[in-house]
């Protein structure tokens, strides 16, 4: 089955995409497209959190996307077809019974198919974008990281993560890399790419019902923000103790929780016009009542 053709009218858009590894799994890109885009200028995919809401998080780039003329694209992977964290911050690697699904089925690989068919369609020439995940988005991003031996990326934050697979050969995915066929050479890879972990300091909250409670999750600190620091400190020590690069960072938002449009803003302003915004920028609904 071939995918649709994804050419997107100028403003606000969703198209359906059949991807040819899931056919029966339709999803939707929800698009921003600036009047004055042309196919040279910057791309950025955006990935939801748990609640599938690629259209809300499409729509918390479109200020900067008329600001910096971005083309965004912002994948739903719903839950009538990609249920529960297995099927979408997992990628569908873990299947029934725990067998690990055959690795060109993992979701991962979608957002560079999406990439390709807006290439196909000639939206876009660009052989790199950037992106961005917020929460279970955080979550496929830095899994996404792991697992691709090669991306159109030439940056992504994973932010607000509720757990991180760890890299590490020697714990079961998706706490760590075991099980999956990866091996040192994957894992050097991973470590030695730029990954940025994008924390809200304030995403301190421990009774969460979304936050990830299982005793994995638990060991990487009682709350988000806690567990990226976690993340970070493990892939330094590993690096270090395989004789590795470790080109990872954390950068933290001031001020800022759980909040997919205010960590969009940050990351818009981080990436375009290289500051970080006051809380007041990033949370300007709050400004407004006060």
């Amino acid at each position: 089955m071939t995918t649709l053709v994804l050419d997107p009218p100028m403003g606000r858009s969703s198209l359906p995409f059949i991807d040819a590894r899931h056919p029966q799994r339709p999803l939707e890109i929800n698009f921003y497209r600036p009047a004055r885009h042309r196919p040279q200028d910057e791309v950025v995919f955006v990935q939801h959190g748990m609640l599938r809401n690629g259209d809300d998080y499409r729509d918390f780039w479109i200020e900067a996307a008329e600001k910096h003329n971005l083309l965004i694209v912002a994948p739903t992977f719903g839950n009538d077809h990609f249920p529960r964290a297995e099927g979408y911050n997992n990628g569908l690697v873990v299947g029934e019974g725990g067998a690990i699904a055959a690795e060109e089925d993992w979701l991962y690989a979608v957002p560079a198919r999406v990439l390709a068919a807006l290439r196909r369609a000639g939206v876009t020439k660009r052989d790199t974008v950037r992106l961005f995940g917020h929460s279970a988005g955080g979550q496929f991003v830095h899994r996404l990281l792991a697992t691709q031996t090669q991306t159109p990326f030439e940056t992504a934050f994973a932010a607000n993560s509720g757990w991180y697979t760890l890299p590490t050969l020697e714990r079961r995915f998706p706490e760590g890399l075991d099980g999956l066929g990866l091996g040192e050479a994957e894992l050097a890879r991973w470590l030695a790419w730029p990954m940025v972990i994008f924390a809200g300091d304030q995403d301190i909250v421990t009774s969460d019902p979304n936050l990830p409670a299982q005793a994995e999750a638990l060991a990487q600190g009682p709350m988000r923000y806690a567990r990226a620091h976690f993340a970070l400190d493990f892939a330094k020590a590993e690096a270090a103790r395989r004789g590795l690069a470790c080109n990872w960072s954390l950068i933290t938002v001031p001020g800022i929780g759980h909040d997919g449009a205010a960590m969009s803003r940050a990351a818009a302003a981080w990436w375009f016009e290289g500051r970080m915004p006051t809380v007041e920028e990033l949370k300007p609904e709050a400004s407004a009542v006060a």
